[in-house]
């Protein structure tokens, strides 16, 4: 299976948080999976770092790369077919580091693995 981790559960992989659930830390672990990283994920925390809603991730900001490597996931670079998709997807939700995410996940046939309920409106599979 190929994955697409949410900001969210990235985070909560690498703190090791109970909130990530049992089947996405069975992904996440099963080394048949290949696990990617978007880039608007680390757009994401380095944002909400510097506005303090994630004071916990300095150990991440400038470092996410690295990170990625020692944990052998992926890193998706945002390309303009994502952002294009992004940007016209139907719907009510207006995250923008969401939005990406979902367009990556369509454009690139993975399966997003988030919480959010929000996004099974739209064709990406997820995975909790």
């Amino acid at each position: 299976m190929r994955l697409l981790l949410d900001t969210h559960a990235l985070i909560w992989w690498l703190s090791d948080n109970e909130l990530l659930s049992d089947l996405a830390h069975g992904a996440v672990a099963e080394p048949a999976n290949v696990v990617f990283v978007s880039a608007a994920s680390a757009w994401e925390i380095a944002t909400k770092h510097r506005i303090g809603k994630l004071p916990f991730a300095s150990r991440l900001v400038g470092k996410l790369g690295r990170v990625l490597a020692q944990e052998r996931f992926l890193e998706l670079p945002v390309a303009l077919a994502h952002a294009e998709l992004a940007g016209s997807l139907a719907g009510e939700h207006r995250d923008p580091f969401d939005r990406m995410l979902i367009a990556q996940a369509i454009c690139e046939n993975l399966t997003l693995v988030s919480n959010e309920s929000l996004f099974d409106a739209f064709a990406a599979p997820r995975l909790w």
